[in-house]
């Protein structure tokens, strides 16, 4: 596998997460999702690769969607955590510092061998 494909992997099984977290901090509509995303210089990802990961977070209950009028031109669906969300969030926010955690360790002990 090359490094990018890696990578890649890598960030799509990050996105729920970061979505969530995203959310966890207030209503956002899609483009604004996105823009969060991309402003962290590493998880630079196309607006198509968000909007399923929207609709089946929606659909498994973890965020709501409304549209509401917008003050610059059509209306946005707006995104809001739900409590089963929140739940998910802190489950996975644990599971992530852990497993960080965990790769840091092992590939510090790599490092620290002659």
């Amino acid at each position: 596998m090359d490094d990018k494909k890696w990578m890649a992997q890598t960030k799509r099984g990050a996105l729920e997460l970061c979505i969530l977290a995203i959310l966890a901090r207030g209503t956002r509509y899609g483009y604004d999702i996105v823009q969060a995303l991309t402003s962290a210089e590493g998880l630079v990802i196309k607006e198509g690769t968000i909007y399923p990961l929207l609709n089946r977070l929606r659909g498994e209950g973890l965020i709501d969607a409304e549209w509401q009028p917008s003050p610059q031109g059509p209306d946005r669906k707006y995104y809001t955590l739900t409590p089963p969300g929140e739940r998910r969030l802190a489950a996975m926010r644990g599971e992530w510092l852990r497993f960080v955690r965990d790769v840091g360790q092992i590939i510090a002990a790599e490092e620290a061998m002659p």
